[in-house]
């Protein structure tokens, strides 16, 4: 069944309505009569006649109709038996606005469960329990206790804090910021936050999807649907809470870099979706995409009346990777001749603090004419002479002219900006507190337009053997064996394309020497058990060792010393391998989130990874492209390239062993977090080898 009867019912009937102020029972009810519904409004108390000079009903049944949606706002425990009654009477939508289910413990889940039993069997779709309700602006529609409707606007907005969105609607109002639909989903124990999020994605009447959410309910699925919605609007959220994903105990670097926090910044980064740290940044944003065209590009131009405030602007700029506009010898030739001597005619514009309407207005037609400027940003600080309100009006009749260009205004000040600021909002030309948030809004604009027009997702597939790894895992979760041993890690990743040292597992020192021998000098040496997961921690590997003597050394050394630290380690032997020579290590790694599945890691490689932490991560499956850009994101990538006459590495071959680690993981979801560490890479045209693996897998 669609949201239809949720967001344009033809009848509302209120169970629990009351005549008593205060009460939730009867602001629902005041909310619909005040909001103006044009639909039928039917109050259902046994013990009134009338609320709100509507007649009262003693029972869903006597109401003698099937109304669209029902709001159930009863004690708990009386809310069982209103469900049944709307099944008996055929009702197909509910909202249910009391609190005392889920979360308040297992009594209220008991009881939640029940609920929802009676709903699922008679086929009605049920938004809370535990939330504010519904407000469609458009169709006077307020089945909420939040108050008065808000202006109609174009951001559809999700909450899954009722109290969260009565304080939304407040700032909203303040800020001049209207909503096709706001809906608090509360305990989302039928309707959710994707079911919610995909209809506003469908609706014409909203442009920007907005939300705050505690959790997700389904994230491979969220992902999926959110990357739809977000190719055609800007889904703007704040999220708070987390996956549970750091719970269990990380053995890689991988996952113990993997937290909370990565995987949410992962999904919202690969869906398109714009995080906000607050509700006042996700005003910012909303009210530039409702009503401002999206930048074709990042060249800015910025007019100011004050030289101060247009160095900040600029500062921003460059601060946040904007490009300055660079004005042609047209544009700069019209403002030279009609501007004061004294005006700065090269980009920011400085039209002077004694600028009237008149200058600013032209300013602004010359620039947003130009060729070469993508979007301007207005500013202005309050000076004796300036005329706040006819400069606003200004700004709005030039935005009418060209309005294919993007227009923030940043009017600086208190109140005597104050109906200026309002007249901006209102006109369609988003106005902020300061140039640093205009800035902030413009890039996040631009980011967006990037992301809307990356290259199709083009996920390619290597030549594998499959079976062979599933033969290796599969005897391992027989014998309940989580942790794969180094040997055998390194037969997955040689199925999978990955080229790895030559080595064998000694059991004596002289058999270490004679491996040696064979392999050719220097080599490594590393503790080979089970159980020793972190093995430098314990001593375990010895590297650059030349000579039969100094192998033997090493091994007897491990053999003794190890025991001591770690007396419950099963010790099988020692390997020995050839030892890389040359190339820069880096870690490329996978921990799979409970949610959204496997994020891929990479980094620098070796015991520095965690400490440093200057790591990337991204959703499996990874395409070539996001590969690549995976390296730009790390600061070390500038050491990739090559710096101060270093020859840099090959970049075009970590991105394949990242997407070739995307393939492993993706195919084989037993596989809970690896690391490849190091990852040793030359420079282009030499092929990178895979030292050290570590596997973990569960059952699924």
């Amino acid at each position: 069944m669609s949201l239809d009867l949720f967001f344009d019912p033809k009848s509302v009937a209120v169970v629990g309505a009351s005549r008593q102020k205060g009460k939730v029972g009867r602001e629902i009810v005041v909310g619909l009569v005040s909001g103006g519904f044009p639909g039928k409004i039917f109050p259902v108390n046994p013990n009134a006649e009338e609320v709100e000079g509507l007649p009262c009903h003693p029972d869903l049944k006597s109401i003698g109709t099937v109304p669209d949606l029902v709001v159930i706002v009863v004690p708990p425990k009386f809310v069982a038996s209103v469900m049944k009654e709307c099944a008996a009477v055929g009702v197909k939508a509910a909202i249910v606005i009391t609190a005392g289910f889920k979360e308040i413990g297992a009594e209220g889940r008991q009881l939640e469960d029940t609920v929802m039993q009676i709903a699922r069997r008679a086929g009605i779709r049920v938004v809370g329990p535990n939330c504010l309700g519904i407000m469609v602006p458009g169709r006077k529609l307020n089945a909420s206790f939040g108050g008065d409707l808000p202006a109609i606007g174009g951001v559809g907005y999700v909450s899954q804090s009722g109290a969260l969105l009565i304080a939304i609607l407040d700032m909203a109002r303040a800020n001049d910021i209207g909503f096709s639909t706001m809906i608090s989903i509360g305990n989302k124990s039928d309707v959710d936050e994707l079911e919610i999020m995909s209809a506003l994605g469908q609706d014409d009447q909203t442009s920007v999807v907005a939300g705050y959410l505690e959790s997700i309910t389904d994230g491979d699925r969220f992902v999926r649907q959110m990357e739809k919605i977000s190719q055609d609007k800007p889904v703007l959220l704040i999220k708070s809470g987390g996956t549970g994903a750091g719970a269990r105990a990380a053995s890689s670097h991988t996952g113990s870099l993997a937290g909370n926090e990565t995987a949410y910044e992962v999904i919202f980064d690969r869906a398109g979706i714009i995080r906000c740290d607050s509700v006042r940044t996700q005003f910012d944003y909303a009210q530039a995409f409702v009503h401002q065209p999206l930048p074709p590009g990042r060249r800015v131009a910025v007019i100011t009346n004050a030289g101060g405030p247009g160095i900040m602007t600029a500062d921003a700029i460059e601060r946040k990777g904007l490009t300055f506009a660079r004005l042609t010898d047209e544009t700069i030739a019209r403002l030279t001749e009609n501007l004061p001597s004294a005006a700065n005619v090269n980009n920011p514009i400085d039209v002077l603090g004694d600028a009237l309407h008149d200058r600013y207005e032209f300013a602004l037609d010359v620039v947003l004419s130009d060729p070469g400027v993508d979007a301007v940003i207005v500013v202005l600080t309050p000076q004796a002479m300036t005329d706040c309100m006819e400069t606003a009006a200004a700004v709005l009749r030039a935005a009418k002219k060209i309005p294919d260009k993007t227009i923030l205004a940043s009017f600086l000040g208190g109140l005597k900006i104050a109906e200026a600021a309002r007249l901006l909002r209102r006109g369609g030309v988003p106005q902020y507190d300061s140039p640093e948030s205009a800035v902030t809004t413009l890039r996040v604009m631009c980011d967006y337009v990037a992301w809307r027009n990356r290259p199709k997702r083009v996920v390619k597939l290597f030549p594998v053997n499959r079976r062979k790894v599933e033969q290796i895992i599969e005897r391992h979760l027989r014998r309940g064996v989580r942790e794969i041993a180094e040997m055998e890690s390194k037969e997955i990743l040689e199925a999978y394309g990955f080229v790895t040292p030559k080595g064998m597992i000694a059991t004596s020192a002289e058999q270490a020497a004679g491996i040696a021998d064979q392999l050719g000098y220097p080599v490594v040496m590393k503790i080979w058990s089970p159980d020793i997961i972190h093995k430098s921690d314990v001593g375990g590997v010895k590297v650059a060792l030349n000579s039969p003597q100094q192998v033997m050394d090493a091994f007897d050394l491990m053999i003794y010393r190890i025991p001591k630290k770690m007396p419950g380690a099963d010790i099988h032997g020692v390997l020995v391998q050839e030892m890389c020579k040359g190339g820069m290590e880096v870690i490329l790694g996978m921990n799979r989130d409970p949610h959204f599945g496997p994020l891929l890691m990479f980094g620098m490689g070796g015991v520095t990874v965690e400490v440093l932490k200057d790591v990337a991560f991204y959703l499996a499956p990874i395409t070539a492209e996001e590969a690549r850009d995976m390296l730009t994101r790390t600061k070390a990538y500038q050491l990739l390239e090559g710096v101060r006459g270093q020859e840099g590495v090959d970049i075009a071959a970590i991105a394949e062993g990242i997407q070739r680690l995307s393939q492993l993981v993706t195919a084989f979801s037993e596989i809970r977090e690896m690391d490849i560490n190091p990852f040793v890479v030359g420079p282009e045209g030499t092929t990178p080898v895979a030292v050290d693996a570590r596997i973990s897998v569960e059952k699924t």
